[in-house]
């Protein structure tokens, strides 16, 4: 994960650097939006002539997380891990179809 961050970081460098936070996170709610509205085309509860672009549009999110971490200077795979023990503790009992 840390080369995509890189090569994230190499891209928007590129273009100039990175927006100021609140930009970047705006991005990140729009492109959220879009996420949602292809799953709302894949599960049939909305209507398009348009094949869904699910995958095409959980990138875009990705990518505007990815911009958002590296401007903080956060490894994204270490930050990931921190979740994933979080969950795997506090909320191993959640998952399971017996617990109410």
């Amino acid at each position: 994960m840390k080369k995509l961050q890189e090569k994230v970081d190499t891209l928007i460098k590129e273009f100039g650097g990175y927006w100021e936070p609140f930009a970047m996170l705006a991005a990140v709610i729009e492109e959220l939006g879009e996420l949602s509205n292809e799953i709302l085309k894949l599960e049939g509860i909305k209507t398009s002539k348009e094949s869904p672009k699910v995958e095409e549009e959980l990138g875009d999110v990705l990518f505007a997380l990815f911009c958002i971490a590296n401007y903080y200077n956060i490894d994204v795979e270490k930050a990931l891990n921190k979740t994933i023990l979080k969950y795997s503790s506090r909320d191993k009992e959640r998952w399971n179809s017996s617990t109410p």
